[in-house]
């Protein structure tokens, strides 16, 4: 796992198409904008996980 310090403003890119920006950082949660292709599914990881949950009951 890479691990990465930004500070509010700053940016990381994932491949050429992929930007995450650190919005706000307030106690314990950090508020972070992602630009990405539409055609690049973005999901928080609990929405994955039942996402994928839900594509197996339905085989």
């Amino acid at each position: 796992m890479l691990i990465l310090t930004r500070r509010i403003g700053q940016n990381l890119r994932i491949g050429a198409n992929v930007s995450i920006t650190v919005l706000n950082v307030k106690g314990n949660q950090v508020q972070v904008g992602i630009k990405a292709p539409k055609s690049l599914a973005v999901h928080r990881e609990e929405i994955y996980n039942r996402i994928q949950r839900e594509q197996k009951i339905g085989k």
